[in-house]
């Protein structure tokens, strides 16, 4: 029988990537965004070239309650999820006391609410069936405070603790949990963070891509908790913890003051 994989912010970018790396594989697929036409046109793709079944489910995950009702919905139809990647994610750049609240309520509801939720939903059916592979999608800013934008950092830094000690918890069960803590990559992050054309998010985006959910992907499969997928990322992770945490605080600030539009 099948496996199913739940995949959210899947209409593009690593979310799409680990999409196609999962239905290679064989398994059936849950997949989640905002956008019905992005995931429809994926689901005709992978559906027509691997012999898979997709189901689409259009939700806007920064909605307090979205996690309960897609896991209605996988209930209700009989589906059990095997896999969970909490891939949706998004930042905001600029001084935290002059960006829109609501905005801010929104990155919190979706980076930590709506993923904590549905590790906690999907759990229960993976330990009892002593299998099961959590991946959530972190960053190298999950390592440092991030002035300018304050909140994706410390979001992701909690996004790394709490899979951490998830990992921690379940050992023995069969279940594991793994932490992604990507770099900067041309996933069409930047451009709804506030960037213009910085050179961090430069080059081809699938490809990028491609190479760090392929990483997260094996990492997944072999149950290692925290995966860097890089030799900049590992060096970035450890590195700042060597330097004064004043220096780090001010080195990311003027890093995130030329980022920002002027």
């Amino acid at each position: 029988m099948a496996k199913t994989a739940l995949i959210t912010g899947a209409s593009g970018g690593f979310g799409a990537q680990f999409a196609k790396l999962f239905a290679k594989d064989g398994y059936n697929l849950v997949l989640t965004a905002r956008s019905t036409d992005k995931l429809n046109a994926i689901k005709h793709t992978l559906e027509g070239e691997y012999g898979i079944d997709v189901t689409v489910v259009t939700k806007d995950l920064s909605h307090p309650d979205s996690a309960d009702e897609i896991f209605a919905f996988t209930q209700q139809k009989g589906i059990t999820v095997d896999v969970l990647v909490n891939n949706a994610g998004f930042g905001i750049l600029g001084e935290f006391a002059a960006t829109d609240m609501a905005k801010q309520q929104q990155l919190i509801n979706l980076n930590i609410l709506t993923l904590t939720k549905l590790c906690r939903l999907y759990l229960p059916q993976m330990t009892e069936q002593h299998k099961g592979h959590i991946l959530n999608v972190a960053s190298i800013a999950a390592f440092a405070p991030g002035p300018l934008m304050a909140t994706y950092y410390a979001s992701k830094a909690y996004v790394l603790s709490f899979s951490d000690a998830l990992a921690t918890e379940l050992k023995g069960t069969g279940v594991t949990v793994t932490a992604l803590c990507p770099g900067p990559v041309n996933t069409g992050f930047a451009d709804a963070a506030g960037f213009k054309n910085n050179i961090m998010f430069s080059g081809k985006a699938d490809g990028k891509a491609q190479q760090v959910s392929r990483y997260g992907y094996n990492a997944m499969n072999k149950g290692k908790t925290i995966a860097l997928p890089d030799i900049m990322c590992r060096l970035g992770a450890f590195g700042v913890r060597l330097v004064p945490r004043e220096f780090a605080k001010q080195f990311i600030y003027r890093m995130q003051s030329s980022r920002m539009d002027k």
